[in-house]
């Protein structure tokens, strides 16, 4: 009887990482105006808590519409393409994964899994949990960010790259074919992208979506002050700022910002900046790009990959694509 492979886990972030990319996105963020701070940091321990509120929220549907697609559509998926390595990009615990790697597996088609994460305790564990579930399966875990190191993607066999949960609709235009571009340039002809987006619908749904009435939104996107004045000395009062949940019709997003209610002046020493805020002035947290099919196809047909399927939920609020490399 042969006993489970033991995963293997490749670190490459250095230890330091988290601060020191903190502070370059900072300086670059709120160093100059339009003042922005990447969304990556919204997540701490307490903003990944937050964030799993919100995909329970009655108001918030891209988690369980691209669930259902993928409870739905796995072995379909499965079967559309001749992948025998499954990557995930910033995989966390792999949740909504396990119904593709279910489905892989139950089609002998699961040599291989990659789950990519900036977690490193997040991914030992949920590496060790995937390799006992999917003994079968080499596990080679990385621990490093998406937007760094594509390029360590392992080789050797047909891949198919998952990034779900329409974190592609976080990065603006110019980030998006950037990072579509770095990912082509990762793979091989004939090797697979299964991408996750948000579809357009109405506004009004859209804003409640990030506006819900208990106000966890708001505590999550207010919680990126909490951060900087905890890692970076900064001395913000998030009091000072309104949550502002916007629907911007002419980029196709939601853009979620805090306005300054007062005029300010806050101190982030950590980063070395002095930022002097007008009432009325806001910072831009994070984006969320909702897609119609027809701009998922350019932009993925821009870097190189050709669509072959799409599904939606009953709905049609969310679609997940897959699109094979020429």
């Amino acid at each position: 009887m042969s006993s489970t492979p033991e995963p293997v886990v490749q670190v490459l972030l250095d230890t330091d990482w988290a601060s020191g990319s903190l502070v370059a996105d900072v300086r670059r963020g709120l160093g100059g105006r339009p003042l922005r701070l990447p969304p990556k940091w919204l997540y701490d321990d307490e903003g990944s808590r937050l964030f799993d509120e919100i995909t329970r929220l009655p108001e918030y549907y891209p988690t369980e519409a691209e669930r259902s697609i993928l409870a739905t559509y796995a072995a379909d998926i499965a079967a559309a393409c001749d992948a025998t390595t499954l990557v995930e990009l910033g995989s966390g615990t792999s949740d909504k994964t396990r119904l593709l790697l279910d489905a892989f597996a139950e089609a002998g088609a699961l040599h291989r899994f990659v789950p990519v994460d900036v977690s490193e305790q997040t991914l030992r564990d949920a590496a060790t949990m995937l390799g006992e579930r999917y003994p079968d399966t080499t596990v080679e875990a990385i621990v490093g960010d998406f937007t760094l190191h594509l390029g360590h993607l392992p080789e050797g066999q047909r891949r198919l790259v998952a990034f779900l949960g329409s974190t592609i609709g976080n990065l603006y235009v110019e980030e998006r074919g950037a990072f579509l571009g770095a990912l082509a340039d990762s793979l091989a002809p004939g090797d697979w992208v299964l991408l996750g987006t948000d579809l357009v619908k109405d506004a009004d749904r859209l804003v409640a979506a990030y506006h819900d009435s208990q106000g966890i939104t708001e505590a999550f996107v207010r919680n990126c002050l909490v951060v900087l004045n905890r890692e970076l000395g900064a001395d913000f009062e998030p009091d000072r700022f309104d949550y502002v949940p916007l629907w911007d019709a002419h980029m196709g997003r939601m853009d979620l910002r805090l306005r300054a209610t007062v005029p300010q002046t806050v101190r982030v020493p950590g980063a070395e900046l002095v930022l002097d805020l007008a009432a009325g002035e806001e910072i831009q947290v994070e984006i969320s790009t909702k897609f119609r099919p027809a701009q998922v196809a350019r932009e993925l047909g821009a870097a190189g990959f050709e669509v072959r399927e799409s599904w939606t939920d009953p709905a049609g609020d969310f679609a997940v694509t897959l699109a094979r490399l020429t």
